[in-house]
């Protein structure tokens, strides 16, 4: 089978991540031709001024619709999309040169109906970006499970960086309504309907996240609530790892409550696990200052995903109440 690329974009009020995006396919060292759908999202300050810019440069399918949610806008493109293979990306990534080289090698040799690729962090990011994308991308932090080779857990891909064959998308009928959630949902869907899934290494994408730590707790937050709710969906999938940070948080808080009576070893190992942190970050980023807010930005994901977590197994396996009717704004209509 002959494949045919489009890229699947959706937006909603960010124009210039469009353009940063944009920029990057222009880019691209690659003689592949392909498609780059851009769904705007109902947005009030849409990107199609930006669009137009590069028209001549790269074939584009503009389309507006009313906002109904990321999965369900990457499912409007991949119906409209001329291709037979399509790339889920963010507005907020940005791609390497040899991107599209590396996906089409690895499809042509060992093909799947669904990949996903990692996450990197670029030299012009901020501090703060590269500190998140450490501590979501480390094994000590996250187990590797957002594209890493060895891991705890079985890889699922992202919508982030997300291959879907036209023939798995047509099977499996897209992204559901969920989210965030909606990209490990259809992946674990695609793997049950038959189809093979995979990472890529060498896909990787520079994911430019731009959020606060506000931000970046709300969002590990919404992850733990919604992993109980995909478990419930999906049973197999149920896995001890998922507990990890709600354990946590339970025991530094035990440990915190042990210097009351003067037991020190539990809040040493905690010491000790942060300054590993900070250190392998510093490492990699060479950077100490990145090292010391990796550390903050490792405590946030353990508290905000660990507590978000504890609170939507409180309420769906406790109290029995459906996904919708606990947590409405995890999904769309």
């Amino acid at each position: 089978m002959k494949i045919s690329y489009s890229f699947i974009i959706p937006v909603y009020n960010r124009p210039n991540e469009i353009e940063e995006l944009l920029m990057s396919f222009k880019n691209l060292q690659t003689n592949i031709p392909f498609e780059v759908v851009i769904v705007e999202d109902g947005s009030t300050e849409t990107s199609e001024h930006i669009v137009r810019n590069y028209d001549t440069f790269l074939s584009i399918l503009y389309l507006k619709k009313n906002n109904s949610g990321p999965g369900d806008s990457r499912n409007y493109g991949m119906q409209k999309a001329s291709g037979n293979y399509f790339i889920v990306l963010d507005s907020d990534v940005v791609l390497p040169s040899d991107y599209l080289n590396n996906v089409d090698d690895f499809l042509k040799a060992n093909y799947v109906d669904c990949f996903g690729g990692p996450d990197e962090a670029d030299k012009s990011f901020t501090n703060i970006q590269k500190a998140i994308n450490f501590v979501m991308t480390s094994f000590l932090t996250t187990g590797g499970i957002r594209g890493r080779k060895k891991a705890v857990k079985k890889f699922e891909p992202r919508s982030f960086n997300m291959g879907i064959s036209k023939k798995a998308f047509e099977a499996t009928k897209g992204f559901g309504k969920i989210h965030p959630g909606e990209d490990p949902d259809l992946a674990i869907r695609i793997k049950n309907a038959g189809f093979k899934t995979c990472l890529i290494p060498n896909a990787y994408v520079y994911h430019k996240r731009r959020i606060s730590w506000s931000k970046f707790y709300q969002q590990v937050h919404k992850f733990g609530m919604v992993r109980v709710i995909l478990n419930n969906w999906h049973p197999e999938t149920s896995s001890p790892v998922f507990w990890f940070p709600s354990f946590f948080t339970f025991s530094f808080f035990v440990a915190l409550l042990l210097l009351l009576f003067q037991v020190y070893f539990p809040v040493l190992l905690f010491v000790f696990y942060f300054l590993l942190i900070g250190f392998l970050a510093t490492l990699k980023t060479k950077s100490i200052y990145i090292g010391f807010l990796s550390i903050r930005a490792a405590i946030i994901q353990f508290f905000g995903y660990g507590l978000g977590f504890l609170k939507s197994t409180y309420y769906l396996r406790l109290l029995r109440k459906e996904p919708k009717e606990a947590f409405p704004k995890l999904f769309f209509k």
